[in-house]
């Protein structure tokens, strides 16, 4: 065996992602270049990450981490259409204990590839991130951030985690929650933590109509959709109900 390649593969086993540091490809750009996650006990951290096509082919990618176990990726894998982007939401599960020294060694790998433009999002391949002769596989790999929400003071270490679920106003919350009493601050939190829920779903349901938009425009005929073709069936009927009780009423009236 050649002596490249025992480094090569002494290189793999002591890093199972190996690829060079997030940030700009060849075939796509990943932003940020680390994940950050706002790490709060017993709750979902969510993080979202930007592929961007700098090509004119189109490219697909795929997600992999060392904790799968932790993180939930959507989508994990898809198709970048020439010039694009993709936003991947990332969520931390929501954990019981806090890591030694807030320090994270989990990693998370992007891999991307051109492929033909007839390729479906939905059905890539199982073999097209694999290592080919021909084929050429980029790699992305990018480190996991834990941060802690910004306290005021011991006292009010638990307002001002509450404070910190806010966008923008984390201090305007602060100073409206101190003389608040418990069951306001739950009443509170629990609102917050459903806005956020539905800002996220709302994030998904936007990323889901945008690929269904570019199946749609990349799948499409000339022909109408079926939705559409089934709604002027129904109009027709309609029209042709109406017609036939107005001739079928005129003898009548003469």
């Amino acid at each position: 065996m050649p002596l490249g390649a025992k480094k090569s593969k002494a290189k793999q086993t002591a890093d199972p992602l190996v690829g060079a540091m997030g940030g700009s490809g060849t075939l796509i750009s990943v932003y940020p270049e680390e994940l950050t996650f706002l790490f709060e006990l017993e709750k979902p951290c969510y993080c979202n990450l930007k592929v961007v096509n700098n090509s004119e082919h189109h490219v697909a990618f795929k997600v992999k981490t060392t904790s799968p176990r932790k993180y939930f990726v959507r989508p994990n894998a898809s198709i970048v259409q020439p010039w694009d982007s993709c936003t991947i939401t990332i969520t931390l599960q929501a954990q019981k204990d806090y890591p030694p020294d807030m320090q994270c060694k989990d990693k998370f790998l992007i891999q991307s590839t051109k492929v033909a433009a007839s390729t479906d999002m939905d059905e890539i391949p199982p073999d097209t991130f694999n290592k080919e002769a021909d084929k050429v596989i980029e790699e992305m790999k990018l480190k996991v951030v834990y941060t802690l929400p910004s306290c005021g003071g011991s006292d009010d270490s638990s307002v001002s985690s509450l404070g910190s679920r806010s966008f923008k106003a984390a201090s305007d919350d602060l100073m409206m929650l101190k003389n608040a009493s418990l069951e306001e601050i739950q009443t509170i939190q629990r609102l917050k933590e459903e806005r956020d829920n539905m800002l996220q779903q709302n994030q998904q349901m936007q990323r889901e109509l945008d690929v269904l938009r570019r199946r749609r425009s990349r799948k499409g005929d000339a022909g109408f959709s079926l939705t559409f073709a089934a709604f002027a069936g129904l109009i027709g009927l309609m029209v042709g109900l109406l017609m036939s009780l107005i001739f079928s009423s005129a003898p009548a009236d003469a």
